[in-house]
């Protein structure tokens, strides 16, 4: 395993919060950017459905190693954080990515499809 494979681990003791876990400055101490999604009804459904789609979370991420520094699938609130290098585009490029591999999370704060019901 190569220093870009993502690691999966399932701890039971309590989590620690984001905000001490997400970095908030690259290592040359750049700005980063966040994307939190919601998976709905991800801990209900069969064990294949959620390998499979921690799967497809693990290979949209790894197409954008170099600029992903963290990322956490948090069960219990069925949400996905991710935590990127604040380049230009990245954040379209990471978020469509995601979205084609596991069409089911919804961005939170998404605002698109309000705005286009004019």
């Amino acid at each position: 395993m190569d220093r870009n494979d993502l690691k999966l681990s399932v701890d039971l003791s309590p989590a620690e919060p984001l905000w001490k876990l997400a970095p908030t400055r690259d290592r040359e101490g750049g700005p980063v950017s966040d994307i939190l999604m919601i998976i709905p009804k991800l801990k209900t459904r069969p064990d294949h459905y959620i390998k499979d789609t921690l799967a497809s979370i693990e290979f949209a991420l790894k197409q954008y190693s170099e600029e992903v520094l963290f990322a956490n699938i948090d069960m219990k609130l069925n949400t996905l954080w991710v935590s990127f290098k604040a380049v230009p585009g990245v954040y379209v490029n990471i978020l469509s990515t995601l979205k084609i591999n596991v069409p089911e999370a919804v961005l939170v704060g998404d605002m698109g499809s309000r705005l286009n019901k004019d």
